[in-house]
Parts: structure tokens; sequence; C-alpha cells
């Protein structure tokens, strides 16, 4: 998408059609910095929820949304006291709950969808977005586009939490479930080749996995984000270590290029499930780490940019999961002397959250970080798209003890070793690239010229699919102006 080519008859039915449906489409700038907002639009969303299919909720997808007003604050973060992870480093983490639906995955949506609208490449009134993903990405991308007047096609595996299905099939998405669990990928490649064949050109894919425009949404607005908080808690004698994301779609990870270029020294930790070690061994598996996708490196990881690979064990998370929101979890926590007011917002990590969270603890477990080290990390969602997984849990091992409370918190956290980690080397980071070609060359047909570039021309071949927010912003700008509807709010 960094060749941006105008298709204006397509924009003039979308402008219609937006102009019928009273949207206006927010700028990447306004996502980074609220404020540059209109008055008037900040005004009207107080009276609109969270979640509304309401287009005004377009204007929400930023990580500064205050809940408790409606408007907007500073940065939705919080620090991880050094109680509860045992190690000596600062770690800090966005927090994704305060977004519509929940999770931050709206904004890689957003990138994926929104430009193609206003340049003319999706036409709304004839097409359907299709939304591949082991979870939170279809969910975005569904509301989304509920928001941009545009239907939706969301595919996942059979295994993911009901939550999931449940409120895609509320939002009046067409759903396709596909065999198998978090880490069969592959399966939702097919079931979209299945559906191009059969339906041609009547449905756009917008699979997260090869859109740069996920991973530009993270490069502006998530990195901005993490550098406002750094500028704000980092002491002039502390510095930055890096940032730990599990690479999934390789789009919230994208936000560690952009962290590597206003702070150079500092480096990029990807962190997978151990028991599908992709990354760390080139092996495959299931695990139950939802929402982090496997099997394959995505097309647009910069590998050569990865300095880390931390591989979870999915028995810790689902360990912390129960230790973190079981009554008697929480009161060990306490009596441990952690803050009560803190560990009652535990809830706001879901289950890839506590994994990257783990995978934080053992970066800074192996590279013995002190008290002047940072660590950043990202609470994607919270648990309460997993409250199934928690009575799944009670089921099958019956109430949480305070003595099974004790055991989880000394063996799957305080006791997290840095056995399943690499420090990458440049040859660990070309086998890796390397993995690519099984996937995007021989199965989804992606040219091999392009593989090669992205590694042999990688100080260009990046940096122009990052960098295309200001050229969005124009079209963004003028596609407002063309609907009318803006100025009434100006």
């Amino acid at each position: 998408m960094t060749d941006i080519q105008l298709n204006d008859s397509t924009i003039e039915n979308t402008a219609q059609r937006c102009r019928e449906r009273d949207i206006i489409v927010p700028t990447f700038a306004q996502m980074k910095d609220p404020s540059l907002i209109p008055e008037k639009i900040q005004q009207e969303l107080k009276d609109i929820g969270l979640w509304d299919l309401h287009p005004r909720n377009l204007f929400r997808i930023t990580w500064k949304n205050d809940p408790e007003t409606g408007g907007f604050h500073g940065v939705n973060f919080m620090e991880i006291p050094r109680e509860l992870t045992g190690v000596k480093a600062r770690i800090f983490a966005l927090i994704g709950k305060f977004f519509p639906t929940g999770a931050h995955k709206v904004g890689a949506t957003f990138g994926c969808l929104a430009p193609r609208l206003v340049s003319g490449t999706f036409d709304p009134t004839s097409q359907k977005a299709v939304w591949p993903s082991t979870g939170n990405y279809c969910r975005g991308g569904a509301y989304v586009a509920a928001l941009l007047a545009c239907d939706s096609v969301a595919i996942l595996p059979e295994e993911m939490s009901r939550e999931r299905f449940d409120w895609l099939k509320s939002i009046g998405s067409e759903v396709f479930a596909t065999p198998g669990c978090e880490s069969n990928v592959k399966e939702i490649y097919d079931k979209c080749w299945e559906l191009k064949k059969e339906r041609g050109d009547k449905i756009v894919v917008l699979n997260q996995f090869d859109e740069f425009g996920n991973a530009m949404w993270h490069y502006e607005i998530t990195a901005s984000a993490i550098h406002e908080v750094l500028q704000d808690v980092m002491g002039s004698d502390e510095s930055f270590f890096g940032y730990v994301s599990a690479t999934g779609s390789a789009g919230t990870i994208g936000a560690g290029e952009k962290l590597k270029e206003l702070y150079p020294a500092s480096k990029i930790i990807a962190s997978e499930a151990l028991q599908c070690p992709t990354l760390l061994r080139n092996g495959f598996g299931g695990h139950r780490i939802e929402g982090i996708g496997d099997k394959h490196v995505p097309w647009i990881h910069n590998v050569r940019n990865t300095d880390f690979i931390v591989a979870v064990d999915d028995n810790d998370p689902m360990a912390l999961m129960r230790l973190f929101n079981e009554p008697q979890g929480k009161e060990l926590l306490k009596q441990r002397g952690m803050d009560a007011d803190f560990v009652d917002r535990l809830d706001l990590l879901g289950i890839s959250s506590i994994g990257n969270l783990i995978a934080a603890i053992k970066t800074a477990k192996y590279n013995e970080l002190d008290e002047k080290d940072i660590l950043f990390t990202i609470f994607t969602d919270s648990m309460e798209m997993y409250g199934s997984r928690l009575e799944e849990a009670r089921q099958e091992h019956g109430e949480y003890t305070k003595a099974q409370a004790e055991m989880d918190l000394a063996i799957h956290l305080h006791g997290l070793k840095t056995d399943t980690m690499l420090e990458l080397n440049h040859w660990d980071r070309n086998r890796i690239h390397n993995l690519k070609y099984f996937t995007w060359i021989e199965q989804q047909q992606k040219q091999l010229s392009e593989l090669n570039a992205q590694w042999h021309e990688y100080k260009t071949y990046w940096p122009r699919h990052w960098r295309m927010t200001d050229k969005y912003d124009e079209l963004i700008e003028a596609f407002n102006k063309k609907t009318g509807l803006l100025e009434k709010y100006l």
C-alpha cells in the first residue's frame, strides 16, 4: 500500500454512504493526540457508550480514552510493582481494555480498512471485509467495519473462547469457525482461499499477518503512547532497555521499530508460546495463550530488527490467570504486601497480557536488569474476554485454595526461569526470516523478490511501509471534506 492509487468513482460511492450514515473518519494524528479532535465531537462522545455501534466511536481508537468521563486523558498504562514481578527492573504496560470492544486490535483493523476506503480500493456498497484471525483481530475488524458501514466476514479457530463467537454473532458479522486452536493459522488461510474462489472480488481479505496497515498503526500510535509515558516516568539516571511483545500477527511488535528510532540502544523482545516454538526452534504445536498466533512467521515481521525470543510456557499464564482473579489468589497477594488497589486491577490482564508480563520478567532475569532499567509491554485485552476460561479451570481443577495460590506464585511467577530464551545473532535472525518462504512463497503466492528485499534492502523496505500515516491523513481530510459532515463540528 506504499503506492497509493485513487479510484475516484469508488471514493464517491463511499462518501455518499458515509454521508447517509453520518460517518466522519478520524485521522491517525487524532488517534495519537485526541486534543486535535474537534471539541463538539468530544462533547458528543460523552453521551455515547464505549462499545456502542456508533460511528463517533471511531474517535475512541486511541490509548487515551477516559472510561470514567467518556472523554480523553493521558495514556492508559500501569507499572507492575516489584513485589509482584520479583525482579529489580521497572516494568510498565499499556492497557488495552479501554478501547472499544475491550481490546487494542481496533487500531490495527482501522489501519487496514480506513486507508482503503479513503483511497477507493474498497467499496462498502459491493464488497465485504474478511478478517482472518485467532481472536481479537476479527472482533476489532467486525466492529470497525460496522462503524464504517462495511459488511464483514470473521474467520477464527473453533476452539477460541465462547465470548468471541457470541459477540461476533451479536454484531451481525458472518462467522466461520475453522478446525483447531490458537495455533492453527494455516486453516484460517485455507478458508480465505476458499472464500476467494467462491466469491471473487465481492470480498477483500484483510489478513493481519500480511497487512502493513496493522503494524503501521502501532508504529505510529502505540509507540507514541509508550514514548509519552517514558518521558514522564523515566528518571535521568534510568534507561529504556526494551519493548516486549508477543509476535502474534507482528502488528503490535511493530511499535518496537519506532521505539528503536527514538531509543537506539533499546531492544525488541518477541515472545511466543513454548508449546509452539516456531521462532525459537522452528517448532509447531498447540497452546492456550489465545490471541498470539503462530506456526509461521508473519509477512510483516521485520525479523532483522528483533533482538530476543522468549518462549512462554502456557501453563504459566493459565496458572496466573487464577492467581490474579480468584479470591484466594488476590487475598494472598495482598497479604504479601502488594497494594490492594493494584491487586484489584489485575483483571486488566487477559491471558496473552499475562504472557507478555511473563516474557518481560524472563527478559529482566536473563539480562540481569537492575533498578535503573525499564521494560515496556502491552496488556492487549482483559479478563473480560476470558470469563469462560476461568470457569473451565474451576470445573477442571476444582476450588482455588490458598495453598494452590502460594504454589502458583512461587512456581509460575517468582520461579520463572530463562532456559527457553534466545538472544539473536545475525544468523539466528536469518534462520527465522527464511521460515517465511514456506508459508508466504510456497502457500500464499507472495513474490520471492519481495522476501529478499525484506532482508537485503531492509533499510529502505521497512520504513516505506511504516511511515504512511501522514499521507493517509491527507486522504482522510480530503474525504471528510467530500462528505461535508465535519463542517458543523468546526
